[in-house]
């Protein structure tokens, strides 16, 4: 399989990262949609990452597709997301947040590096930061909740775990004036306790920052 897309990206890492924790071996195209544009539109015409390309040629996008077919792959008793029930809701519940912290995140970052200083606008940015802290907070509280040293849904790692880490850690490594590390430290343990696994080592890749 062939995983395309950037790690500085949380949506492509946590696919990698599920990947690696699953023991699918994958060739990645380290490849961004600036930079690549032409690249990956040869795989996908939408020219979106992460895109997975199976062995049989077929092309999968967006993350949440890849994942459940990953998840679909090995079967519920190896599934990184709960297969029903609540503590399928209950995980999803924790996704919906992490993925509007990367959303927002990732939002703010493209209005300053792709617009023109005099063109941007000021409350389009407060509402951006709005949101993605109020994400960080909600799952900072959920963290505080379940207790530092714990798992966010039963007793092992599950989805919500590695999309809420991937989200976290792009977003204060990626946005550093927004002291997200200072302002939400039960959220930065959980992370850090995944930051340390060797998957999440192993496809941690700094933000890239366009120069200009």
């Amino acid at each position: 399989m062939l995983l395309i897309g950037m790690l500085d990206s949380p949506f492509v890492r946590r696919v990698a990262v599920s990947m690696q924790l699953l023991g699918m071996s994958y060739q990645h195209g380290n490849w961004s949609v600036g930079r690549d544009f032409e690249r990956i539109r040869q795989y996908n015409p939408l020219v979106k990452v992460p895109t997975l390309i199976l062995d049989d040629g077929e092309m999968l996008s967006e993350s949440g597709l890849i994942l459940d077919y990953l998840d679909q792959s090995v079967g519920p008793e190896r599934a990184l997301l709960p297969a029903s029930g609540r503590a399928r809701r209950d995980s999803l519940k924790l996704m919906a947040p992490a993925i509007v912290v990367a959303e927002k995140a990732r939002d703010q970052l493209q209005e300053v590096f792709f617009r023109p200083e005099d063109k941007r606008h000021a409350p389009w940015l407060e509402r951006l930061q709005a949101q993605m802290h109020a994400g960080l907070q909600l799952l900072d509280g959920e963290c505080q909740r379940r207790g530092d040293g714990q798992w966010l849904i039963g007793s092992s790692m599950t989805q919500a775990d590695i999309s809420v880490t991937c989200a976290y850690t792009f977003a204060n490594e990626a946005l550093p004036d927004a002291a997200i590390a200072a302002k939400y430290a039960h959220l930065g343990r959980l992370a850090a306790r995944c930051e340390m696994l060797e998957p999440f080592k192993g496809t941690h890749q700094p933000f890239f920052r366009p120069s200009g």
